[in-house]
């Protein structure tokens, strides 16, 4: 009786016999004939061109059994012209390989192995009643024209089924890779295969491959079949039933001669003109864990709740509208209507004079104008008809009262002491439109930037769908949930917010320029007259960047990786910037950037951002004129700041700078004219040139954050400055902007903290912990 209870063939039963009589003689057999072999007992023996020798393994299976045979070979032979052949044949399928084992990496190099072990395809399981016989013959041959010695052991394996929700440890080297079964339950249809190993390197390869022979898993051949992803550390792989008609499938463990494809250099033993190796030691301890994944009912649940959520926002803005609405109403009954309610925008009780006593702070509102106060005082406006005039006026009037400081803007925005009003002195209805192409422009550039970005992410799903190759997608494979031809649907869905709340804010803006407009179709003295001039273009602006946010975080997370990433950082950009000039605009509508400049810079930064990624890992010479072009650009800016427009940028400007910086600073060391803003600028410089020098020495591998890191500081900042100026100016902070400014540093606080987690990487195909 063989191994596993099965009889014998009686062919084979005189080879037996004949074996044991050869055994006595210490001799393994003729060469050609059959000889019987037992499952757990090493073989040893020699081969030539003349000699093979031929070796059979019977077994039975129980029926719906899946039994699996590991062959173990060695030789130490380190001939590679006349290496040892082994041809395993089977029922359904011939595997074969030599020894010693060549694997090939980089520039030609070789690895050679002479112990190699390879598990052979199982047979399928039969339905039948009774145990079926199975039987294994193992050549064993060689070209040489003299002996070579070689070892044999074949053995069954006990674990070869996986099972759920238990884990099984492993060694694997890249001459002996392992593979296992697993079936799914009935009533389980996806599952996620954890593997865990508490090394970075070797690099291995992790694939699920159906039930078809021959089983891949070699490194050479790993990638023709199923599904695969590389792994340092940790790696998830997302199989659903759907995709195995069989219900089951097998999951494949290899480990690659080089760790390049895993982000690692080659072994320093190799370098130079050495470029063969023997028996490198790369042996890799794993463990691996198949545990059910979410159910269809959580994928609904978690759609159910974001709409919900998202959509509470609304129901939350229409109730503030409503209640707004009622109060307007009682008012308006009440003969209590002001301008501003009816309206809906930020008036004041007092009207913007073009006047500016000394001793004001900037941007505030003459508070001497009588309650009521319906006309604006005005240079220009004579005295009351019939009034008694003093004859010095008269003589007064015969000399130059220089016109232009009432007009001319360079005598206007180089006052000490500057009103709002100095700073809102063109038609409000062309600053309008100057404002409205911004949010014209920003579609156009939505538009042309979003539909091939569409495109490629469908592109790139395609090829990781048809291939296997998930490692052209970079995710975090633990938390990366398929629906449909999606691999990670929940990384998706979580940008549906930007999106939703975009359209929102877009909403609530074009309800406040109704009302506005409405306000001026009546020509309201208060609303053409009072408070902050009133532009929605960059709201606008604001509110379509945000909805593009989602949409291209959206396709950047269908396949992440490191040729898409500026995808999800791009709008990013063009938010903190249009946030900086909404602020900077709502004290200075006249002297804004326009929409074209704007967005030129914009894609000049997205331009670098592209550079850093590309030259800025290693590359010295980037990073000095990235610094450089950093700091003079700040310059510039500040410069333009502190002289309220009025300064001309030109190729002459840092040589104007310098002369300036000469004559107050060196030649007499006086007092800034404008002492708000030259702390501003050189507080905002300090961090900005901390910024340059620190990218200088460190150099960081994530440029498209730190460019990101930049643009939120320099927000964060100003924004500082902006409240800072206003208590300033004796403004009370009311409860409802206070509340809203705690609940933004909260949430800001929180989304920063997440975005910087570094739970996967966009950079490396192979990051660590996950891939």
């Amino acid at each position: 009786m063989a191994s596993g209870g099965a009889p014998v063939p009686g062919a084979l039963l005189c080879a037996l016999l004949w074996a044991l009589a050869a055994a006595v003689a210490g001799d393994d057999g003729p060469g050609g004939s059959p000889l019987p072999g037992a499952f757990g007992r090493v073989y040893r023996g020699t081969v030539n061109i003349n000699a093979e020798r031929v070796y059979a393994f019977a077994y039975s299976s129980e029926p719906g059994q899946v039994d699996a045979v590991r062959v173990y070979v060695n030789s130490s032979s380190e001939n590679l012209q006349y290496p040892v052949l082994f041809v395993v044949r089977q029922q359904k399928g011939v595997l074969s390989w030599q020894v010693p084992l060549i694997f090939r990496g980089l520039y030609q190099r070789t690895y050679n192995y002479q112990e190699v072990s390879r598990t052979l395809c199982p047979s399928e399981p039969t339905p039948e009643t009774g145990p079926s016989d199975q039987i294994i013959f193992v050549d064993v041959a060689s070209m040489a024209p003299f002996n070579i010695a070689y070892e044999l052991l074949v053995t069954r394996l006990e674990n070869f089924q996986l099972e759920t929700n238990k884990a099984f440890n492993f060694t694997a080297s890249p001459s002996q890779p392992q593979y296992f079964l697993y079936k799914f339950p009935q009533d389980v249809d996806s599952v996620i295969i954890k593997v865990v190993s508490d090394a970075v390197y070797p690099c291995s390869v992790v694939s699920v491959q159906d039930i078809v022979c021959p089983v891949y898993d070699l490194d050479h051949n790993v990638e023709f079949n199923g599904v695969y992803q590389s792994m340092t550390k940790q790696a998830a792989i997302t199989v659903q039933r759907k995709d195995f008609p069989g219900e089951q499938f097998f999951v494949v463990f290899v480990i690659k001669p080089e760790d390049y494809a895993c982000g690692g250099s080659v072994p320093s033993s190799i370098h130079g003109n050495v470029n063969r190796t023997w028996n490198l030691q790369r042996t890799k301890n794993l463990q691996v864990t198949i545990v059910p994944s979410i159910k269809k009912s959580v994928y609904v649940q978690a759609m159910f709740f974001s709409f919900l959520s998202f959509l509470s926002f609304y129901l939350g803005s229409v109730v503030v509208a409503f209640v707004h609405y009622i109060r307007v109403r009682r008012k308006a009954s009440a003969g209590r209507l002001s301008p501003e309610d009816g309206s809906g925008i930020m008036a004041s009780s007092h009207p913007i004079t073009a006047s500016t006593p000394e001793g004001s702070s900037y941007g505030a509102i003459d508070e001497s104008s009588s309650s009521g106060g319906h006309q604006l005082s005005s240079p220009e406006r004579g005295p009351p008809a019939g009034s008694d005039t003093d004859s010095s006026v008269e003589e007064e009037s015969d000399f130059d009262t220089m016109p232009e400081i009432e007009s001319d803007k360079n005598v206007i925005r180089t006052k000490v002491f500057l009103y709002l009003s100095d700073l809102s002195r063109k038609d409000r209805r062309i600053v309008s439109k100057k404002y409205k192409i911004y949010f014209w422009n920003i579609i156009t550039i939505a538009v042309f930037y979003a539909l091939p970005v569409i495109q490629l992410v469908i592109t790139y799903q395609t090829v990781v769908n048809v291939t296997g190759n998930q490692d052209i997608c970079y995710y975090n494979f633990l938390c990366a949930h398929p629906l449909g031809v999606l691999s990670a649907f929940n990384n998706i869905l979580s940008n549906v917010g930007h999106m939703l709340l975009g359209f929102l804010f877009l909403l609530i803006v074009l309800r406040r320029d109704i009302l506005h407009r409405r306000a001026m179709e009546i020509k309201d003295v208060y609303t053409l007259d009072y408070g902050i001039p009133k532009h929605f273009g960059l709201f606008y602006a604001m509110g379509i960047a945000l909805m593009m946010e989602g949409v291209l975080s959206a396709c950047y997370h269908v396949c992440p990786n490191y040729s898409n990433f500026q995808f999800d950082t791009s709008f990013m950009y063009m938010i903190a910037g249009l946030c900086m000039l909404k602020l900077y605009q709502t004290r200075h509508p006249d002297i804004n950037a326009s929409a074209y400049s704007a967005y030129a810079s914009f894609a000049v930064v997205i331009c670098l951002a592209v550079l850093g990624v590309v030259f800025g890992k290693n590359d010295m010479w980037f990073w000095i004129i990235f610094s450089m072009i950093h700091v003079l650009a700040s310059l510039a800016l500040s410069t333009q700041i502190y002289y309220m427009g009025r300064f001309k940028i030109d190729l002459g400007i840092f040589r104007r700078a310098a002369m300036v910086l000469y004559t107050d600073c060196i030649q007499q060391c006086s007092r800034p004219m404008y002492m708000d803003r030259m702390v501003l600028l050189i507080v905002g410089n300090l961090v900005n040139w901390s910024f340059a020098i620190f990218g200088l020495l460190y150099r960081p591998r994530d440029f498209a954050s730190y460019i990101l890191g930049i643009f939120i500081c320099n927000l964060l900042l100003y924004l500082a400055f902006y409240i800072i100026m206003k208590l300033r100016s004796s403004e009370k902070l009311l409860p409802i902007p206070m509340f809203c400014i705690v609940a933004t540093a909260v949430v800001w606080a929180a989304a920063l903290y997440f975005f910087f987690q570094n739970l996967s990487s966009w950079e490396i195909p192979c990051p660590s912990p996950w891939k």
